[in-house]
């Protein structure tokens, strides 16, 4: 069914500020690789389209750049800027952090929208959300040869399910759409840029002893 004007708008948007944004993210890895131009070109392709491919695929309707292939040519030309400007900035790993977390929000609420105008209940729409917004992110980090983001301790892909909930709960209570893909876009960066700023982490497993044989037999007993 065709888009109300108001979503259609925020999507649209909401992608090609994200595709940029993760561009950026991703030719910034390939800076630090000491990549040439072409590399620059296909690590920013990869991070900024990434997530929305994996996101179409699931939800079994056209790829968005393959209808409208000019998030790519963003992509292309951030690539380009990048590539000549990047050892202008002090700490790129920095920068790179950043980046990725607006393009998290961003990405994540776009992705969250379109999974509800395919149809999909509250749940899928979230986990619609956080595919956009994790899968660009992870295939960057594989292909540049960086620690993934989805293996790291920090808040990431909690961030991105938090403001994908908080989308779908506004627009659930009649909020306009782009006031709850607002509020969506600043609970995920708010709380993944707190994670970046105090390095904020959920506890990790730690590993136990295994019980010892004598230990198993009285169990058994």
């Amino acid at each position: 069914m065709p888009l109300p004007e108001a979503q259609a708008h925020l999507i649209l948007v909401s992608d090609i500020l994200a595709a940029v944004v993760f561009a950026v993210s991703g030719a910034l890895v390939a800076s630090r690789k000491r990549l040439d131009v072409v590399g620059f070109m296909w690590l920013a392709v990869l991070t900024g389209v990434g997530g929305g491919t994996v996101r179409d695929l699931l939800l079994d309707v056209p790829v968005f750049w393959m209808v409208a292939p000019h998030h790519v040519i963003a992509c292309l030309v951030t690539a380009v800027v990048v590539h000549f400007t990047a050892h202008l900035v002090e700490s790129r790993y920095k920068l790179l952090l950043w980046f990725d977390a607006l393009g998290l929000a961003l990405v994540t609420v776009a992705g969250t929208a379109k999974g509800l105008n395919a149809g999909t209940g509250p749940l899928v729409a979230v986990a619609m959300g956080v595919v956009t917004g994790t899968v660009g992110g992870i295939v960057r980090d594989l292909v540049g040869n960086e620690p993934s983001v989805i293996l790291r301790r920090e808040i990431y892909v909690t961030a991105s399910a938090l403001g994908a909930a908080v989308y779908v709960l506004l627009t659930g209570l009649a909020l306009p759409e782009l006031a709850a893909g607002a509020a969506g876009i600043l609970a995920t960066f708010t709380v993944r840029g707190l994670a970046i700023t105090f390095n904020w982490s959920f506890p990790a497993y730690r590993p136990r002893p295994g019980r010892s044989l004598e230990e198993i037999e009285k169990i058994g007993r």
